[in-house]
C-alpha cells in the first residue's frame, strides 16, 4: 500500500511539474504588470498550463540547414524546460507522500505541493509571490487539512494547524515591518500557508521548519556576500528558502507520526 501511495503521488508530481513552465512564465512580471500573455518572439501564449514551448511559425530570414524555407514552422521555447521540472515535482511529491505514509493528510500536503514550487519558481525569478497564488494556497491548504483532521488516522492536530499559520504570518510580518527591504510582504502570505502546514505536526516541528526557513536563506545570503556577489547586497528571493524549510519540518513531523 505504502509503495503504491509513492508511485501515485510521483506520478501526480510529475503530471503537474509538467503543465508548471507556462504558468511559471506568465506569473513571472514586477509589481504592477499585467501577467504575461506573449512568449519572448511576440507571439500570443494561450492557457496557463503546459510545456513553455511556442507552437506559432516564427519568422526564419535563411534557409536553415535543415532546408526549412523562410516563414516556415518553427516552435521555440520561451520558458523553463518541462522535462527536468517535471522530474523534480514528481521526486518531491513521492518524497512528500512517503513521509505522510496513508494517512489523509497526505492528499493535502501531495496536492498542494505543485502550487509551492511555482511560487518558488515565480519568486526567484522576479523576487514576487502573487497574492492570486498565495492566498487561495493558504485557504486550500486551512480547507484540507481541516478535511483530513475528519478522518481516521489523522496524523495531526487541525486547530494547532491553524494557531501555527497564524503564529508563522505574525513572526513573518514583524520581520518585514522590522526591514521592509528584506523580507517582502509576499513572504509574509507565504508564511501563513507554511505555518498550516508545519502545526499540524505540533509545535516541535513548527519550530524546526521555520528555523531551518530561516536558517538556509541566512547561509545562501552568507554564501553570496562571501562571493561578493552584488545579489548578496541587492537582495534575493527569500520565499524558496521558506518552501526549503517547510518542506523539511513537513517530512520530520511526517516520518515521526
Amino acid at each position: 500500500m505504502g509503495v503504491a501511495l509513492v508511485v501515485l503521488a510521483a506520478g501526480y508530481g510529475a503530471a503537474a511539474g509538467w503543465l508548471l513552465p507556462r504558468a511559471a512564465y506568465r506569473f513571472s512580471v514586477e509589481p504592477g504588470e499585467p501577467w504575461r500573455d506573449r512568449c519572448l518572439q511576440g507571439h500570443r501564449v494561450r492557457g496557463w498550463l503546459g510545456p513553455a514551448r511556442c507552437r506559432v511559425p516564427a519568422e526564419v530570414v535563411v534557409r536553415d540547414p535543415g532546408g526549412r524555407p523562410p516563414g516556415s514552422a518553427a516552435p521555440h521555447a520561451y520558458g523553463r524546460r518541462a522535462a527536468p521540472l517535471a522530474a523534480l515535482v514528481g521526486a518531491l511529491c513521492a518524497l512528500v507522500g512517503a513521509a505522510a505514509g496513508a494517512r489523509p493528510e497526505a492528499v493535502a500536503y501531495v496536492g498542494l505541493a505543485p502550487v509551492v514550487v511555482l511560487l518558488s519558481l515565480v519568486d526567484r525569478a522576479v523576487h514576487r509571490l502573487p497574492d492570486v497564488l498565495t492566498l487561495p494556497l493558504a485557504a486550500a491548504l486551512a480547507a484540507g487539512l481541516g478535511a483530513a483532521a475528519l478522518l481516521p488516522r489523522a496524523g495531526g492536530d487541525w486547530r494547532l494547524a491553524l494557531l501555527g499559520g497564524g503564529a508563522l504570518g505574525a513572526a513573518y510580518l514583524l520581520l518585514h515591518l522590522i526591514n521592509p527591504d528584506g523580507m517582502g510582504f509576499g513572504d509574509v502570505k507565504l508564511a501563513l500557508s507554511l505555518g498550516v502546514a508545519l502545526g499540524w505536526y505540533g509545535w516541535g516541528v513548527w519550530s524546526a521548519g521555520a528555523f531551518l526557513g530561516l536558517l538556509y536563506g541566512a547561509l545562501y545570503g552568507l554564501f553570496l556576500v562571501l562571493r561578493s556577489s552584488e545579489r548578496g547586497h541587492q537582495g534575493y528571493a527569500f520565499g524558496p528558502f521558506m518552501a526549503a524549510g517547510a518542506l523539511t519540518g513537513v517530512l520530520l513531523g511526517g516520518f515521526g507520526a
